[in-house]
């Protein structure tokens, strides 16, 4: 009889020990102790808060709006005096980049706004869901500076890697919400299995064109950010197939 077997009657005989006896063992008294910490803590931390949720959707509201009009703020005006209209055109000329990726993300944010107020309409929250809402927030607000970059450093394609990670990370918490809050049950409108996996297939498209997005910037051109207009498109499409076969 080896070291393995011996070990295994040992285990044996303590559980029939235990069975019997009535008496649990140490090791299980300490495993009944940490299981039962764990839960405590668990249902400490997910237990629902006393926040009203519509405050935490004014703070969203508010963060939309503000990150919206810093957006406009960074296009910049010239440093020096335009003196001719010849120096005017060439001003224009140069801001037209700046501008452009001002509007892709005037309007991604604007999607993002459409998609939190359509899916995102809760009843009651935890502190998990609020700090993801946070994080959540927090992505949205780099969005200006993201762009900036973009339309300051344009040459490199850094640049256009850190608007893409900004705009993924932006999806990924969101997505990390709304599943949050479907399976604690707080949202209001209570979504079918079906209309979850619509939002979810929904998001997962976007998630996947903004992966496109950045691989077709370092291989083909970069004018390829302009990619990013197809999100309202996109959902749009998808909103209204969905209700059209509902």
């Amino acid at each position: 009889m080896d070291d393995e077997d011996i070990e295994k009657i040992r285990n044996l005989t303590r559980e029939l020990k235990d069975k019997y006896s009535g008496k649990p063992s140490v090791e299980k008294k300490v495993d009944n102790i940490k299981t039962g910490f764990y839960q405590r803590f668990m249902q400490s931390f997910e237990r629902d808060m006393d926040i009203d949720p519509g405050r935490v959707l004014g703070l969203t509201d508010g963060i939309f709006g503000m990150v919206m009009t810093l957006l406009v703020f960074g296009i910049a005006l010239p440093e020096a005096q335009l003196l001719t209209s010849g120096d005017f055109s060439a001003f224009l000329q140069s801001i037209f980049p700046t501008v452009g990726v001002t509007i892709v993300s005037f309007i991604l944010v604007s999607s993002f706004w459409i998609y939190h107020h359509e899916f995102i309409k809760i009843n009651s929250l935890n502190m998990p869901y609020l700090w993801i809402n946070i994080l959540y927030l927090a992505s949205i607000s780099f969005i200006p500076f993201s762009t900036s970059l973009i339309g300051s450093y344009s040459h490199y394609f850094l640049a256009e890697v850190v608007f893409g990670i900004n705009v993924f990370l932006t999806l990924v918490f969101f997505l990390l919400m709304y599943m949050y809050a479907y399976n604690r049950g707080f949202l209001e409108n209570k979504p079918s299995k079906k209309e979850n996996r619509y939002i979810f297939n929904t998001l997962i498209i976007i998630m996947a064109l903004t992966v496109v997005v950045n691989l077709l910037d370092f291989n083909v051109s970069r004018k390829f950010i302009y990619l990013f207009l197809l999100v309202p498109v996109i959902s749009t499409l998808r909103d209204i197939r969905y209700k059209m076969k509902s």
